[in-house]
């Protein structure tokens, strides 16, 4: 919902075991730490900026062990919840939650409750407790610890180029609610240019300057078209599909293996599935372009259910069943390959330099070889796929890197409003995925609404989406935030619950009204709705729930 801004709260991350919080003194007076933190649906990888380069922060596991990512998993034992690296290896006895970060998608609202096992959490307070568990890793159990120890950390976070405005609040407050200073919000693929810029800079000239990031990760899709000036990065348009991604090709794999192995699906309880999706991952992240087998380890999973010990397929009968999910990215980026051929005559438009692949997901050949056929375009792959994200984030938090963002909204927000006295509905349109984010923080984007109002009460329905048709009509990935009701009517400003406040025209005429939306470097709208005569104003920023 938008909620209405009063008093200042203090809210706290959960508190763990491994806490160990900076004193006052480090945070004023140590150095800063600049790091890039891509919080992925199946892996958290974090990089950092040193002296121009942007190496990737690397974690030791329970077993002791070097990892260079914290699974993004939660679990609950004996009624507490353990985060990433202590979520791994617990006994049978646990509730284990993977790709948790597909909650903040669809209709996601910070006090939504997550069941974990015996436990429930509020879906902000989830995400706060696994930032707090990033926070105390850098601390004490990775290759940075000391300088982690020793200064304040600056992050640059990321969010699919197609999260809404209440995915990125929540996020966004998560990491400063673990005591990041977060200084920078990306989305996701336009992260992953400034790293395309920093390994394949000799790709680009003064006229083929054009780049289509194409981000398929563990849970979403996303793609966009980069303009790489120099050191300046311009966001041209973006495309996306918020429930596609690695996630998918895990499940459609134990499908097929279950098949090879004569096991009914239906047979297999939740756990149970879930383990073999585990085994199905790592087999699938084994592979590599002469891979002709693919071998899942049923005891491994299912245990005495097994029929046999494992099963052996054809790596071409796991693709021919991913073809239909990397077709949908096809067709998601297909008006934006589009876009380019039309405009490809205009001189000032420039040529592509290519497509550049990014995300755990996209590791499978199948992808780059389907992106080859459909487009005829060179693809260039990213030697850390799964970390891409995370390194342009590093160079965006690295003040001494130089580079440059001009990125966009990315999706359509407005409000939709009465005509002719409640006989029809419109949808107002205030900010489009051609607007651009401002440059610096702090800065924000205005668009003001100016009218008299008819009614006793402003009823408000705020909205997001993905696109609107040539109607004016939404569509693709839609989001309707909870109603809003503001009192025109000034004898209702000291009542409470508006909803059952039976909406009137006054016969009078109302105040004049002024609406002003904002728009931050972030991507976070607020909005404040003001009677101009009384000087009256409620300020809501955009969170539903």
């Amino acid at each position: 919902m938008l909620r209405s801004c009063g008093p200042p709260r203090e809210t706290h991350a959960p508190p763990s075991r491994l806490s160990t919080p900076l004193t006052a003194s480090a945070r004023k007076h140590g150095p800063k730490v600049d790091l890039g933190i891509d919080f992925g649906t199946t892996r958290t990888v974090v990089a950092c900026a040193d002296r121009g380069n942007h190496p990737v922060v690397s974690f030791q596991d329970a077993a002791g062990d070097t990892v260079g990512f914290i699974p993004s998993i939660v679990a609950e034992r004996r009624g507490t919840l353990h985060y990433g690296l202590d979520a791994v290896g617990l006994d049978g006895s646990s509730r284990v939650v993977r790709s948790f970060k597909r909650l903040l998608s669809g209709a996601a609202r910070p006090e939504q409750i997550v069941r974990i096992g015996a436990a429930e959490i509020a879906l902000a307070d989830l995400m706060a407790g696994f930032a707090a568990h990033v926070r105390e890793a850098l601390g004490t159990r990775s290759d940075v610890k000391r300088a982690a120890l020793r200064g304040s950390l600056r992050a640059a976070v990321a969010v699919p180029a197609n999260a809404h405005s209440a995915q990125r609040l929540i996020t966004l407050d998560a990491f400063r609610r673990a005591g990041f200073e977060s200084i920078a919000m990306l989305n996701e693929p336009s992260a992953a240019g400034f790293e395309y810029t920093h390994r394949h800079r000799d790709t680009l000239s003064s006229k083929r300057d054009l780049v289509v990031v194409y981000d398929l990760g563990g849970g979403t899709f996303d793609a966009s078209v980069v303009r790489m000036s120099g050191r300046r990065h311009e966001v041209i348009a973006t495309a996306g599909l918020a429930h596609l991604g690695g996630d998918d090709f895990d499940s459609n794999l134990a499908h097929v293996a279950l098949s090879h192995a004569g096991i009914e699906g239906s047979s297999l309880d939740g756990p149970a599935f879930d383990r073999l999706v585990d085994h199905c991952r790592a087999a699938k992240e084994a592979l590599n372009p002469a891979s002709r087998k693919i071998t899942i380890d049923l005891e491994g999973a299912l245990g005495a259910a097994a029929p046999r010990p494992e099963v052996t397929l054809p790596v071409s009968d796991f693709y021919d069943a991913c073809a239909p999910l990397v077709e949908r990215t096809v067709e998601a980026i297909a008006p934006l390959m589009s876009r380019l051929e039309d405009e490809a005559m205009s001189p000032a438009f420039g040529e592509v330099a290519g497509i550049y692949v990014v995300g755990g997901a996209s590791e499978l050949p199948v992808v780059a070889r389907t992106l080859r056929q459909r487009f005829g375009r060179r693809v260039h792959r990213s030697p850390y796929p799964s970390a891409a994200v995370a390194i342009g984030l590093s160079i965006a938090a690295d003040a001494g890197s130089g580079f440059e963002l001009v990125d966009r909204y990315a999706r359509t927000f407005g409000v939709f409003r009465e005509r002719e006295s409640g006989r029809e509905i419109t949808f107002d349109p205030i900010f489009s995925p051609e607007t651009e984010l401002p440059r610096a923080r702090g800065e924000r984007l205005t668009e003001t609404r100016e009218y008299r109002a008819a009614h006793n009460v402003g009823h408000f329905r705020f909205f997001e989406c993905s696109a609107i048709d040539a109607a004016g009509r939404p569509r693709g990935d839609m989001a309707l935030y909870r109603d809003v009701y503001f009192p025109f009517d000034r004898a209702l400003r000291e009542a409470g619950d508006l909803a059952g406040v039976r909406v009137e025209r006054q016969s009078d005429g109302g105040p004049p009204v002024v609406e002003r939306y904002s728009l931050d470097d972030k991507g976070i709208v607020e909005v404040v709705i003001r009677d101009v005569d009384a000087g009256y104003e409620r300020t809501y920023r955009l969170a539903r729930g």
